[in-house]
Order: structure tokens, then C-alpha cells, then sequence
């Protein structure tokens, strides 16, 4: 099967090639904090409604909007999916998987976890196996393919609020900063306290 879309035909486009190919119920997977050193790795999956009724006011890539953007797309997200799921994977697993396996576990499992079942999964950047379904890779998907830039917002949406409750709790580290990123800032907290229970070894 031949899915030609268009670079020019929008972040629907994806989806509307699909359905006229006879799938309906098109999943879009994503995660957030691949690149961190501490926290979890969250991924996410969505599946948007048909036609006008699953367009979402504002939707871009997660990394693209403001943060108070991506909470007004975040909720609406969540009103108007068909069906969506987030799941994290914690520090300690990501160290046993390695993060490039954790990252496959984190968007299969994800993609498993959504009721009613997809039938077809779009997800950024790396294949996913062991899904049940034909799925498609695609680079930079939470750019051109709506279902998936809607999964990028609930990862990030969700992973940011997980942060800022980490930061409550060790506050000498300014999650609510750089969210557990790798940043001059992040590494000089780190020089002064050494690490927390919540720092990957692996990443």
C-alpha cells in the first residue's frame, strides 16, 4: 500500500490518506524527555476524530508552542480524542533498557494502551514492532501529521507537570526549570549536589 501525501497538504493530511485507504481509527505516538538526564520518559498516543470534528484549534508540534499554548491545546486534546493514553517509564528502567529500547517500550506500550484499539500508528521518528497493526515512521511526524503533534502535546504537557511536582520535592535542582535537561544550569546543580534518585546513569 502507497500512502502518498503531499508536503504542502497540512497536518491532516496524514490522516485523511489513511482513511480514504479504508483505516479509521489512526493513532499518533510520541514521547518526551528521550534527551533528559533525570526524570521520566513519558510517551503518549492519540487518536483524533474524523473531519472537522478532530481538528484541534492551535495544534503544532509541542516544542513549537508557548507553554500556556500547549495547555489550552492539551485540553482540548482531551475533549475531543477518540481515545488517548500516556505512559512513563521511570529512571531506573530507562537505565536497565538503555534509552534507545525504553524510548520503543514507552510508544508501543502507549499505542497498546488506547481503547478502542487503532488500526493504523503513525509515530516520529523510529518503527515501533510488536504493535498488531501496520504502523509508518515518521521523521519529524509531530510536524506533519496532526495525530502525532496532539501525542507530543500530551507527552510534553504531562512530563512538565511531572517535573514541576519534582521540583517540590527537591527543589535545589530547579526542575521547574529545565525540566531535567542536560543545561549549564541543570550541571551546575549537579556539581553542587550530586545526583538525586530521580538521575538516569544512561541517557
Amino acid at each position: 500500500m502507497a500512502i502518498v501525501v503531499r508536503r504542502e497538504a497540512g497536518i491532516y493530511a496524514y490522516e485523511a490518506s489513511l482513511r480514504r485507504a479504508g483505516f479509521d481509527l489512526i493513532a499518533g505516538a510520541d514521547e518526551a524527555g528521550r534527551g533528559a538526564c533525570a526524570g521520566p520518559l513519558v510517551a503518549g498516543a492519540v487518536i483524533l476524530r474524523p473531519g472537522k470534528r478532530g481538528e484541534i484549534p492551535g495544534l503544532a508540534d509541542s516544542k513549537l508552542l508557548t507553554p500556556l499554548a500547549r495547555d489550552r491545546v492539551y485540553d482540548q486534546i482531551l475533549k475531543r480524542a477518540v481515545a488517548w493514553s500516556v505512559v512513563c517509564i521511570e529512571p531506573g528502567e530507562c537505565d536497565t533498557l538503555g534509552m534507545h529500547q525504553a524510548n520503543l517500550a514507552a510508544l508501543r506500550r502507549a499505542l497498546l494502551r488506547l481503547q478502542p484499539t487503532a488500526e493504523f500508528a503513525l509515530t516520529d521518528g523510529f518503527g515501533v514492532d510488536g504493535l498488531g497493526m501496520p504502523s509508518l515512521a515518521i521523521w519529524k511526524g509531530d510536524r506533519v501529521a496532526a495525530c502525532v503533534a496532539a501525542a507530543s502535546v500530551i507527552t510534553k504537557v504531562t512530563r512538565d507537570r511531572i517535573m514541576a511536582g519534582w521540583h517540590e520535592e527537591l527543589p535545589r535542582y530547579a526542575f521547574d526549570i529545565h525540566k531535567g535537561y542536560c543545561t549549564p544550569l541543570h550541571q551546575e546543580r549537579l556539581e553542587e549536589h550530586g545526583p538525586s534518585h530521580i538521575h538516569r546513569w544512561c541517557f
